[in-house]
This record gives C-alpha cells, structure tokens and sequence, in this order.
C-alpha cells in the first residue's frame, strides 16, 4: 500500500482564507485602539497576531498530515496532527463521489473529492487535489464501487 500526499499548494489556499478571516479582526481591533488608545487594545492585536502566526504553522503541518491510500477493497484516509485520524471507506458502501472546487481552489487548480456512504460519520474527503487526478479518483472509486455494490 502507497500513501499518496496531497498538493502542497493547499497550504495556500488555507493561508490565505485564514488572512482573510483574520484581517476584518485586526482592523476592528486597529480601530477600537486608535480610537480609544487603550493599551488593552495593543495587547489584542498582539495576542490575534500570535495566535494566527501558531495557526499558520499548524495548517502547514496539517496539510502535509493528509494521505490517501486505494487498497483492493477500500479506500484509505488520514489527516489530523493532535488526533490522528484514519478514515476507511469500503467501495461497497459508497452512495457517491463528489468533487468540489470553490473559487480559491480553482485559482490555485485544486478539488476535493467527497466520498458519501450511508453512515454520516463515515464520509471522508480527500483535499487539496489537482483537478485531473481528482476526476481519476471519482472515476476509478464510481467504477469500483458499483462493481463491489453488485456482489451484495
């Protein structure tokens, strides 16, 4: 079995939604201290700007934690850096395959591919792929899902 990574640019795209996010609270926090010149104000933006300087890293470390791996019967996930975890999704129980790209993804040539079963808690996603090899994926998990779904 060969775990396969996926893109690094994800990185990018994650960054980039995460500076998004935390420039409409570093300019509230800008404006509340220009216009009080509180100092409680200098130590938030402080405190935003460490913690989105942690966050960075953790998203860079996360995005390299993702891995998928196509078995004979199953289809394998893993991601996670705290809690570890490994998603096995069996071909026979996939209802659909879903692939995704919203305009950040598609800037930086990137999908997810969505895996549906039966059970909520077992869907799992592969991100952060390129467009060709996530419509491969969709089409090789469709075609091995429907041929384990006739054995049932």
């Amino acid at each position: 079995m060969r775990w396969q990574p996926i893109s690094r640019d994800l990185i990018w795209v994650e960054l980039l939604r995460l500076g998004a996010g935390v420039a409409f609270v570093v300019v509230g926090v800008a404006i509340g201290w220009a216009l009080s010149g509180h100092w409680l104000f200098g130590l938030g933006l402080a405190v935003v700007l460490l913690l989105t300087a942690l966050r960075a890293i953790s998203i860079v470390r996360a995005v390299r934690a993702w891995g998928y791996a196509e078995r004979e019967d199953d289809l394998l996930v893993r991601h996670g850096l705290l809690v570890r975890r490994l998603s096995i999704v069996p071909y026979a129980r996939m209802q659909f395959v879903d692939v995704s790209a919203g305009p950040l993804e598609r800037a930086f040539d990137l999908a997810t591919v969505q895996l549906h079963t039966a059970a909520a808690a077992s869907d799992a996603r592969v991100p952060g792929l390129r467009p060709a090899e996530a419509s491969r994926l969709r089409d090789r998990l469709t075609a091995l899902g429907e041929d384990r779904a006739e054995g049932l």
